[in-house]
């Protein structure tokens, strides 16, 4: 018994900002931009009337749609995400209210970049279900440093979401072949958000003197001085990730394809999570692919971590650029450091 995806769907938000529309916050340029990333413009939730549970919520109606079910009839939900709309509870248990579904299982994954990728083979081992739905959804603009100084970051990413609805099926020629998961925690804060945390020891001396001696616990979770001095925003060191990133991309990719006995030139069509654009270059050059072999669509969207593979992968199937019996291979690449892959036929 194999898992299939019977139904999938994207949102993104109606609001475009384009690099220019980043100038005029930061000291930054479309050139400067583009050269380094690819990306054109990316989409914003609205401030106070969208979430990321809302947005995920209107993926995952287009995609019980087109599996031809109701909101009833999911039986298990897998939300991936990096920005839910509460420390706590997750996004599952919003959607599941929202869409006023059955009292079903909902489980969240934190796997940033790779979230979907990860949701997907989780929910791949429970296929016992009929019909579990798969969300990628991510508002990343709520939380990120629109100033010179967080640029680097601020730049990349974007809001969205992506679902599919995941179903047993016995036809050998279509379903999830294998996934692929993997982790290396030693560089874990390369790409991080520290707070609101429970560490405390990321901190330096300097920074832990700024607090009383008689400061209540809570004020290591979050306090003034870290929003003063800008402790609450995503950190990176990006040419460190990208050097992890092309060396992992490519292995990963080649693991799933060696594992069902396939080669780069059997795959119809690479889907790679829409980190960098450069990355994503880097990857078909290394497996030797064709343009359309892989794609891209983060030049309109920017980076939208768990959402940005459904939603690619969305846009891919409505341009009918694959059809049944297809090889799709999805990977991606992220904070942790985790990396994955699913190779599945269309």
């Amino acid at each position: 018994m194999r898992s299939k995806i019977a139904g999938i769907g994207y949102y993104v938000p109606k609001n475009v900002y384009t690099n220019f529309d980043l100038m005029k916050m930061m000291d930054t340029s479309d050139e400067w931009i583009q050269e380094r990333t690819g990306i054109v413009e990316r989409r914003y939730a609205h401030t106070t009337e969208e979430t990321t549970a809302t947005m995920g919520v209107e993926a995952a109606k287009i995609a019980i749609e087109r599996a031809g079910i109701t909101p009833q009839d999911i039986d298990f939900i897998v939300f991936a995400t990096l920005s839910p709309d509460y420390y706590f509870p997750g996004c599952g248990v919003l959607l599941q209210r929202a869409m006023k579904m059955k009292e079903i299982g909902a489980l969240d994954v934190r796997n940033q970049c790779s979230g979907f990728v990860y949701a997907l083979s989780v929910a791949d081992q429970f296929i016992k279900y009929k019909n579990i739905l798969v969300v990628g959804s991510e508002k990343h603009s709520f939380g990120l440093d629109f100033s010179t100084r967080g640029r680097n970051v601020s730049v990349i990413f974007g809001d969205g979401a992506g679902a599919v609805v995941l179903q047993p099926t016995e036809d050998p020629n279509r379903g999830i072949l294998s996934t692929h998961l993997h982790s290396d925690g030693e560089s874990a804060e390369i790409l991080a958000m520290y707070n609101p945390g429970t560490h405390a020891n990321h901190w330096s001396s300097t920074e832990l003197a700024t607090f009383k001696k008689d400061a209540k616990m809570g004020e290591y979770f979050m306090s003034h001085e870290m929003i003063d001095n800008c402790q609450n925003f995503p950190t990176m060191d990006g040419p460190a990730v990208f050097k992890k990133a092309v060396v992992k991309f490519p292995e990963v990719i080649m693991e799933a394809l060696k594992t069902n006995n396939y080669t780069p030139a059997d795959i119809k069509m690479l889907i790679p999570h829409q980190a960098n654009l450069r990355i994503s270059q880097f990857v078909q050059q290394k497996l030797g692919l064709r343009d359309d072999q892989v794609y891209n669509n983060i030049q309109k969207y920017g980076n939208t971590t768990a959402a940005s593979i459904p939603i690619a992968l969305c846009e891919v199937y409505e341009a009918g650029k694959i059809k049944e019996g297809d090889l799709v291979c999805l990977a991606a690449f992220g904070s942790g450091f985790t990396w994955a892959s699913a190779l599945l036929r269309w």
